[in-house]
């Protein structure tokens, strides 16, 4: 029996349109490496899982599983990663296009280095400009109030108020970070064996950096890999789910605060940022109730 390479798994929520051009990106840009496609749907009203039955499942390394409801990001990859053969795990967002061999070469990076346990690779906006959330660090209190409060932004250039989004260093450059993208995360078998599947308390945002975190508590290293680009369309199913995205957004904030750096400063501090995250969330969620086809983040 021929060895699966790479698992790759694609949480769909309708997203039917998207998610077509995204499996003809793979099929075309993606050669020499033996991989499956798991594609879980979480319960489409647009006709996706047929869209994937008349188009892909003909193909033997696709497969479609089918969900009766809705339980959320890490649910769903924890169902295909239960089942997939690969050698290493690619978790891709459906409104993702993959540009020439961004798979291939990301998994050379993450195999051929045995240290390595996840690897993320160059994750561009429709205009070409990079997505921030391709590399980061995870926020430390102060990285977090510099965030929430807009300090960062306006000082990208600034290595110490910069270090969540990592602005001043070139996206060309590899990287060593804390967490990649969960649009495009890579990830060896090995570590998932022992660092266990997604936090599934987090609904739709924050549960790669925390899967990231703890691969490197596990001893391997996380690293960001401008090989190969992907376009992501940001946000295109996170505005249909309208104020529950909004709200999960800044909940999982929250659970990854009180994970990693509640109790790291003093008590005061500590509520200023959740005093910070819950304005920011309710004049989000306030502008989202206002203009509901806004858009209210993305994965990853």
């Amino acid at each position: 029996m021929l060895e699966i390479n790479l698992s790759i798994i694609i949480l769909n929520w309708n997203a039917k349109d998207l998610l077509k051009d995204c499996l003809n990106s793979i099929y075309k840009n993606t050669k020499d490496l033996s991989y499956e496609i798991i594609i879980v749907d979480n319960n489409s009203s647009d006709r996706s899982c047929a869209m994937v039955k008349e188009n892909f499942l003909h193909r033997e390394n696709c497969s479609l599983i089918e969900n009766k409801d809705n339980k959320g990001f890490a649910w769903g990859n924890n169902q295909a990663i239960r089942v997939a053969k690969g050698r290493a795990i690619l978790l891709l967002n459906p409104d993702t296009l993959v540009n020439e061999e961004a798979i291939n070469k990301t998994y050379e990076c993450l195999v051929n280095d045995e240290k390595l346990g996840v690897a993320g690779c160059k994750v561009l906006n429709t205009d070409g400009t990079l997505q921030l959330a391709c590399r980061r660090m995870a926020p430390r209190p102060k990285d977090a109030f510099f965030k929430i409060f807009g300090i960062s932004k306006l000082f990208k250039n600034n290595k110490n108020l910069t270090r969540y989004n990592l602005t001043h260093v070139s996206e060309d450059e590899f990287l060593d970070v804390d967490s990649v993208s969960g649009c495009f995360l890579m990830i060896k078998r090995e570590v998932i064996d022992k660092i266990g599947l997604l936090d599934e308390t987090f609904f739709m945002y924050g549960e790669e950096m925390d899967w990231c975190m703890r691969a490197k508590k596990a001893g391997y290293i996380v690293r960001y890999c401008p090989v190969g680009t992907i376009i992501h369309y940001k946000g295109e199913s996170s505005k249909k789910l309208g104020v529950k995205a909004t709200y999960e957004f800044y909940r999982a904030m929250i659970i990854f605060y009180n994970k990693y750096n509640k109790g790291e400063s003093i008590f005061l501090f500590d509520w200023v940022v959740y005093i910070g995250i819950v304005l920011l969330g309710t004049v989000a969620i306030i502008k989202n109730m206002l203009v509901p086809n806004g858009r209210v983040g993305t994965k990853g």
